[in-house]
């Protein structure tokens, strides 16, 4: 038996934090490939004949500075590469965009010149909104991508709305984007909480049945927690206490720690945003949760995981993205990019990058060039493309991106090339509809407010 450790990361530290003693996992055949168009060692060439009267201009942002960084770095290169990918050639900044260069990017798609400027927020929702209103005021963009931060997501979705212009999310991973923050002009590449916590539950119901959950007092915490009791309840597990909110401020965990070990619960989930993490920790170590609960995680970017799963090897566990899980030309040619270029492999979310580039030349291709906000949305709803995860279908219903998440086992953290894992699985969750009540009819036959549709 092989200890089982499994958490949830989402954003800067969305930690599932929960205890299990499990089998060995014997790694299955990977999934047969998706077949998107072939790369080559310089991008696909693309055709599609279009002439653009102006240039069409995208915002893009992301943390290149603030608390969440270490994630918002990731979408720049990944987003570059997705662009070369769809356009057929790099753009005007050269094989490498550095940021602290320019923060322009321009290519070609046939006739039409596409022009991307970034900008950084800090994860600080008043910094996305100027440069939200620089981009659109001055430069005049017609689609927006971004951000890292949940709460500045939220932020740019009114901004987005405001001025009719579509936004594509990536990688903020709250269910209210698309759920009781939605507008008709909020798309995603990013998966939500509710994928998440459909992937994990697969695995963890299997080692557990009874549990216990902490999350911050706000909007990502509350709807992630109520994904996880949703998603492991379905999957035959039960929640022996109610769950527990606690301030995003929190430095003093233990009465919190108190709670969850006087539960008699087998397994405790945690989802944390923020640098209290640690002092979370520390709290459950004193307050003689770890030695009653294993503490997990699941499987986080490749810089922290020596870190985080240091004494953890044989654990399998759910990830959002690792680059050696999918097996299709577009990943092959965001690994050896990414590896080539910028002397890294690609990490937990150059996929949402990436594909956000995917999905906004399919969108303008698919309008034949139409960059008005309402040729955009009709394009987007319903929207199928290829990218490093494989298949992205856009759920025309609420915008939802269904995609492929993973199961892996960890296999070694000394890898130079961060390759710790051998495959385990393939899942793609199809979560709720989680649109307000007054757009309830939008969500047609899916269910309802939780997986049961109850």
């Amino acid at each position: 038996m092989k200890l089982f450790r499994t958490l949830a990361f989402s954003l800067i530290v969305m930690s599932l934090m929960l205890a299990a003693c499990a089998p060995a996992a014997t790694p299955t055949a990977a999934p047969a490939a998706t077949q998107p168009p072939a790369a080559t060692a310089a991008a696909t060439q693309a055709s599609t004949g279009l002439t653009c009267a102006q240039p069409i201009k995208i915002g893009l942002i992301t943390d290149m500075s603030g608390a969440l960084a270490i994630y918002g770095t990731m979408i720049p290169r990944s987003f570059m590469l997705g662009m070369e990918y769809a356009t057929g050639a790099a753009g005007s900044a050269g094989q490498k965009f550095d940021f602290k260069q320019t923060q322009e990017n321009d290519f070609k798609l046939d006739n039409c010149t596409i022009q991307v400027f970034v900008r950084d927020d800090a994860s600080t929702p008043a910094t996305t909104t100027t440069v939200a209103n620089e981009l659109i005021d001055v430069e005049k963009v017609n689609i927006l991508v971004g951000t890292v931060s949940s709460a500045a997501t939220a932020t740019l979705q009114g901004i987005a709305l405001q001025n009719k212009i579509p936004l594509i999310v990536a990688p903020a991973a709250a269910n209210d984007i698309t759920g009781s923050g939605f507008n008709q002009y909020t798309f995603r590449t990013s998966r939500n909480n509710y994928q998440d916590a459909m992937n994990e539950c697969l695995a963890l119901t299997k080692q557990y049945k009874t549990f216990v959950q902490i999350a911050p007092d706000y909007a990502f915490g509350h709807g992630s927690a109520q994904a996880f009791r949703d998603a492991c309840t379905l999957d035959g597990g039960s929640f022996v206490a109610d769950d527990i909110f606690a301030p995003t401020t929190t430095t003093d965990f233990t009465p919190y720690m108190d709670q969850i070990a006087k539960s008699g619960a087998q397994a405790y989930i945690v989802t944390w945003a923020g640098s209290g993490f640690v002092a979370l920790v520390q709290a459950a170590k004193d307050q003689g949760v770890t030695g009653k609960m294993e503490l997990g995680a699941t499987f986080i970017d490749n810089k922290l995981m020596p870190t985080f799963f240091a004494n953890a090897i044989g654990t399998t566990a759910g990830i959002l993205y690792h680059y050696s899980a999918p097996k299709n030309p577009i990943n092959d040619f965001l690994v050896a990019q990414d590896k080539a270029r910028y002397g890294t492999m690609p990490d937990l979310f150059d996929a949402d990058g990436m594909n956000a580039a995917l999905m906004a030349i399919a969108a303008i291709k698919k309008t034949n060039g139409d960059v008005s906000g309402d040729a955009l949305v009709k394009a987007m709803e319903g929207l199928s493309f290829d990218g490093p995860k494989g298949t992205i279908q856009i759920r025309p219903e609420d915008h939802v991106a269904i995609q492929d998440m993973y199961i892996l086992k960890l296999a070694n953290l000394t890898d130079p090339n961060a390759n710790f894992y051998t495959y385990v699985d393939t899942t793609r969750p199809e979560p709720p509809c989680l649109l307000p009540e007054a757009l309830k009819s939008r969500c047609g036959t899916l269910p309802y407010g939780n997986l049961s549709g109850k």
